[in-house]
């Protein structure tokens, strides 16, 4: 399949994403194919395809059809097996690892990730998924690129942390009032800065929201039942749960230094 698709006009090169790609995946989970494309893909031509691998009519998202950031691709069922197609701009992700490297980053809106699209999520991708097809090898390239995680990067996402004590600062003022929406919403805001900060302070990519807590619980110096805490305080959203995720925050922040 991958063989194919680099053969549609715009397609640059495929590669294998998410759990199957980390080794993690479960016997249930879906294929992950990273699609990347310069100029304008073909989408009539992707269309075509998907249709003939499913065995029955598909639709394709073109750029943007999905949203700013994940920009577009299909939903596909291949002999039993989901398959997702996931469409990315190779010079947008380009362009994004250049400003990684420089130690900017942007956290955009996009369905689907309720806290945001963070934008190192591009370059994670490439760096921790699989090449399954690179005609011309720049994508390989790329992910050679990928494999050091930058400096400025680290330090710019640790720095990040700050936000996390001004969104638990938002939800105290709200807590008093019973005002659960919103408190639930700072608390969570926070959780995710601290997933990326604790990410970034051991050089890890964070692609998603998805999972992120656990796997910044295991993660070295990560303080103990982190989880279990984060849990407790989304449970409660009052002024006590409030408490515990500043209390949280402020240990996080002080194992990563910032």
């Amino acid at each position: 399949m991958a063989s194919r698709l680099t053969a549609v006009p715009g397609i640059r090169a495929v590669a294998l994403g998410g759990s199957r790609a980390r080794g993690a995946h479960r016997p249930d989970s879906d294929w992950d194919l990273g699609l990347y494309y310069r100029g304008t893909p073909d989408v009539a031509a992707l269309t075509a395809l998907a249709s003939e691998v499913q065995g029955a009519p598909a639709e394709v998202a073109g750029p943007g059809g999905w949203g700013p950031w994940v920009d577009g691709g299909a939903w596909l069922r291949v002999d039993g097996v989901p398959v997702d197609w996931i469409l990315r701009d190779l010079d947008r992700v380009e362009a994004v690892w250049a400003e990684c490297r420089e130690g900017r980053f942007e956290v955009g809106v996009q369905p689907g990730h309720p806290l945001g699209f963070w934008s190192p999520a591009y370059p994670g991708e490439v760096a921790l998924g699989r090449v399954l097809a690179d005609p011309y090898g720049e994508l390989t390239e790329l992910r050679e690129q990928t494999l050091t995680y930058p400096e400025p990067l680290r330090t710019a996402l640790v720095g990040a942390a700050w936000e996390a004590d001004f969104s638990v600062a938002a939800a105290r003022k709200s807590a008093p009032r019973g005002d659960a929406l919103h408190v639930s919403l700072c608390l969570s805001r926070a959780f995710g800065i601290l997933a990326q900060s604790l990410h970034a302070h051991h050089r890890t990519w964070c692609l998603n929201e998805k999972g992120a807590s656990a796997a910044a619980a295991a993660l070295p110096d990560t303080p103990a039942h982190y989880t279990e805490r984060i849990g407790e305080a989304l449970r409660g959203l009052d002024a006590a749960a409030v408490e515990r995720a500043a209390e949280l925050v402020r240990e996080v922040r002080a194992a990563c230094g910032g």
